[in-house]
């Protein structure tokens, strides 16, 4: 099927105060994730991939590692004037307010709409990891001549209440929206789940406008409590399954329609193990489907000795004489012999010095653990340097040592 102009917006403000203290110094789309990646870039890969090529990357809090991230690797064209990828910060054209919501974010930057005219617009988050091709929920939304289509997906009942629930008809139209209630309403198919919204909408150009204008005079402010709502009598609204969204090259023991909100460090940690093993839930090896990773100035990894087993070792790592265990150990780290590490992820600029032990724990960028120290094995002496998740995580937060770049 043919595509219409398409202009996307995708929603790079979230606080992330949950992924605490990951967040403390940066946005929750710019926490680094899996071996050379930060979560925005699934978002960022997924529209690329899909040759949606002009996208506006809206930010808000402690948005300079994100900036800086996209300065350095998501430059597209400097020919083709369509073909961009920009970062937007509150532009407080109504006041001296940043963004308000969801719904006010993309009101603020309506003249992008109005210069670039596409079609369809297209508002997607920034904060979850998966893969989607949005040119099927195009297809769905132009099939079904709909003003709204709706990324949806089914989740346990007893996690619904984290989300916006969706009613649907038989044919995919939606009945009603509750926005993270408390009782959310079950699937008529499924007693046990329920039908709830991914924060993914499409959205035709003219119904886009008209809405927000409405909702921004009615001073609300956000798509899942205001503007879905609002539109369900006044337009065609659907949900598209994203089951059934099929991606080349999945292999067969990937989860099917594989989507994580990794809103907390143990749902962060978990996704980053849904990606080990020989059969992964989440295979990043993809060519035909890439995520694409943040680029990296310096040499490959040398590993003088040891005994890795498992576990995703990225760019410019010195290792010597570890032991290395379902882990992920990012760019610049420098491991000495005798150090242990079970279950970690280790971010860029590490140093980890003889004998140290390291289990179930975040190491955020640029610290230095010092020789024989231990991370993961006494909770009660952890908790005087690391945040201990209630999961169990221990999270050591990031550190600016002089020697290396602060974002």
């Amino acid at each position: 099927m043919a595509h219409p102009t398409t202009l996307a917006f995708v929603l790079a403000g979230g606080k992330g105060e949950r992924l605490f203290p990951l967040t403390a110094m940066r946005s929750k789309p710019s926490v680094p994730f899996g071996g050379r990646y930060r979560i925005v870039d699934f978002a960022l890969s997924n529209l690329i991939n899909s040759r949606i090529y002009s996208i506006y990357l809206l930010v808000q809090y402690k948005s300079q590692s994100l900036i800086e991230h996209v300065r350095h690797n998501w430059v597209l064209s400097s020919v083709m004037r369509e073909h961009f990828v920009a970062v937007v910060p509150p532009q407080m054209r109504m006041g001296p307010e940043w963004f308000q919501g969801t719904a006010d974010a993309v009101f603020q930057n309506l003249a992008f709409i109005s210069q670039l005219n596409p079609e369809l617009v297209i508002i997607f988050g920034a904060d979850h990891v998966y893969r989607m091709d949005i040119r099927q929920m195009m297809d769905f939304h132009l099939e079904k001549k709909a003003d709204i289509t709706v990324a949806a997906r089914p989740v346990p009942l007893e996690e619904a209440s984290n989300f916006g629930v969706i009613v649907a008809d038989a044919d995919q139209r939606i009945i009603s929206f509750q926005e993270k209630p408390k009782e959310p309403k079950p699937m008529a198919t499924d007693p046990g789940r329920a039908y709830v919204s991914m924060g993914n909408y499409i959205f035709g150009r003219d119904f886009l406008i008209r809405a927000l204008v409405e909702a921004q005079a009615k001073r609300q402010h956000d798509f899942g409590t205001h503007i879905l709502p609002a539109s369900l009598e006044k337009g065609r609204v659907f949900a598209y399954d994203f089951s059934s969204n099929a991606i080349p090259d999945m292999k067969p023991f990937e989860e099917t329609g594989y989507w994580r909100d990794v809103g907390t460090i143990k749902s962060y940690y978990d996704a980053h193990m849904d990606m080990l093993g020989p059969e992964p839930g989440f295979d990043p090896m993809n060519s035909l489907w890439p995520i694409h990773p943040a680029f990296f100035e310096g040499p490959a990894t040398k590993i003088l000795s040891g005994e890795i087993t498992d576990s995703v070792i990225a760019d410019g790592c010195l290792i010597e004489g570890a032991t290395i265990r379902r882990s992920f150990i990012r760019s610049g780290v420098r491991i000495e012999p005798g150090v242990v590490i079970d279950n970690c992820i280790i971010m860029d600029h590490c140093v980890i010095k003889r004998g140290a032990k390291l289990k179930n724990a975040v190491i955020d960028k640029m610290n230095l653990i010092e020789r024989d120290e231990t991370i993961g094995y006494d909770p009660a002496r952890d908790m005087f340097r690391c945040h201990i998740d209630a999961s169990g995580i221990a999270v050591l937060p990031r550190q600016g040592r002089k020697e290396i770049p602060a974002y």
